[in-house]
């Protein structure tokens, strides 16, 4: 790699050659029905537990409203992605939207964990083809699964579309809406579990065989696929057993689900074990999702570039995989320790640590409906093999939705510490890229895309490190070309 630098505005590029890619290569081998899976089981345990708060929160009607109104949200987002993923297919997915659209400063029991971590971050490490294999293999299990419950419920006899409003409403209210209106807003965190992770599908954009058409059918598919699923999940769980009374503050809403339905005995013990397979599905496609979502930002130079390194046999990036694992496992034990403490501060830790990952995930939806309107108006002529259905005011109304979800999470002092914890989260990722990371970029496919105007950046037709940082058009913020005593990364 050249000593070689250019700077761009307030950030600094150094000069990449073929031996750095080289060391930070991929393979391709997901299709649809990979990207499919990806997308799905992502989320898919999201239709076991979690959902089912809030109709304590809001009672059936309030969650059935705030579930509406997020899944608008995310066809709006699923809409924009479909569009801007194969307009951009890098691995960076967000990162490289918010890059293009907005410049570089706006990215950024214990035993039994550390078993599932080593086996599912060594599956990801083995190589991208039984990654989605067994992505494929678990997604179809934890849909089947959901689909025997389902008709299950209905063949039974045991469905009674009563239980759905048999929380006691508050004075005035109705049983649709046993909390009022304002009920609906507490739903909101709860309806986002339907759907929260179908964003990821983008990051598999550099290991699929025809990333510009098969990323698009994958996520539109994929999130009709989770609407149809939250839907029934929403309306047939709650309606046996001690309806939604009871699943709303069910800690196992599918377990108490299959024990109305079969009773309280083996056969439904079994099952709900079979259901454990939605969460390791979800478990499993995430630590893909952080595996090449901290490799594309470190190929790039905003996370050290020793983390983008991959196999020179699998190319996985299996430095990526290994650190994020180490870094989850240390937060789940810290989790589970804090859980055991009754202390205030203890609480509000563990509150801040669960409640970042909604708050992160509706932060970034705003950022990825502006970044297509920003995208359709700055870069008007790119190609673009997908366009979205529903335009620039899709993407509006998702953003919109995204903010209000915003609001109401911050409503809740309950998710406070949330707020505070991203804010922290947010404030060191930009201390660090001011100090050292916006000095030390690399022309990676996400930002030969950004400065080139959708010229260059497609690693799939143009390959990796074609742009240099002589090449850079003068019509950018160009301030200086030198040559820097900087040690250059390898």
């Amino acid at each position: 790699m050249s000593m070689e630098g250019r700077k761009v505005g307030s950030v600094r590029y150094q000069e990449a050659g073929t031996d750095y890619f080289a060391k930070r290569g991929l393979n391709r081998h997901a299709a649809f029905w990979s990207l499919w899976s990806l997308g799905v089981a992502a989320v898919i345990s999201g239709d076991f537990y979690g959902w089912n708060l809030g109709l304590d929160a809001g009672g059936f009607g309030g969650l059935l409203i705030a579930t509406v109104f997020i899944a608008v949200m995310y066809y709006g987002l699923c809409f924009s992605i479909a569009e801007m993923s194969p307009a951009l297919p890098h691995t960076g997915g967000a990162y490289s939207f918010a890059r293009s659209a907005l410049g570089p400063w706006w990215n950024s029991p214990i035993t039994w964990w550390a078993v599932f971590y080593i086996i599912f971050v060594g599956i990801n490490y083995i190589g991208i083809k039984i990654t989605m294999r067994f992505t494929v293999v678990i997604n179809i299990l934890a849909l089947g699964i959901l689909a025997f419950f389902f008709i299950s419920v209905l063949v039974s006899g045991k469905f009674d579309g009563s239980l759905l409003f048999n929380i006691k409403p508050d004075a005035g209210q109705s049983t649709f809406l046993p909390h009022g209106l304002g009920g609906i807003f507490p739903a909101i965190p709860f309806a986002i579990w339907f759907f929260l992770a179908i964003e990821e599908l983008p990051l598999a954009a550099e290991e699929s065989h025809d990333p510009k058409r098969d990323v698009p059918r994958a996520t539109i598919w994929g999130i009709s696929t989770l609407v149809l699923t939250g839907a029934l999940t929403l309306v047939l769980n709650p309606a046996v057993d001690g309806g939604a009374a009871k699943i709303g503050v069910s800690a196992t809403p599918l377990f108490d689900g299959f024990k109305g339905v079969f009773g309280a005995g083996t056969a439904a013990t079994l099952l709900a074990l079979i259901g454990l397979v939605g969460l390791i599905a979800s478990f499993f496609t995430i630590i893909y999702a952080y595996g090449r979502n901290t490799y594309s930002l470190s190929r790039a130079g905003y996370f050290p570039k020793w983390l983008s390194l991959t196999d020179r046999k699998r190319k996985t990036p299996h430095v990526a995989l290994v650190a994020g694992g180490l870094v989850g496992y240390g937060l789940a034990v810290l989790i589970y320790q804090l859980g055991k403490s009754s202390g205030f501060l203890a609480g509000q830790i563990v509150g801040a640590l669960l409640y970042m990952a909604v708050f992160g995930a509706v932060i970034s939806y705003a950022m990825q409906c502006l970044s297509f309107i920003l995208l359709r108006r700055k870069l008007p002529n790119i190609e673009r093999p997908y366009r979205s259905l529903v335009g620039i005011p899709g993407a509006a109304i998702a953003g919109i939705i995204a903010v209000v979800a915003l609001i109401s999470l911050y409503s809740n002092s309950d998710y406070r510490p949330g707020v505070y914890g991203t804010l922290i989260y947010f404030v060191f990722g930009i201390a660090y890229f001011a100090i050292a990371g916006r000095h030390r970029l690399v022309l990676s496919p996400e930002e030969e895309f950004a400065l080139t105007s959708g010229e260059h950046g497609d690693p799939e037709t143009e390959g990796y490190g074609t742009t240099h940082v002589a090449d850079i058009p003068v019509g950018e913020p160009v301030a200086e070309q030198a040559k820097e005593p900087d040690q250059a990364p390898s």
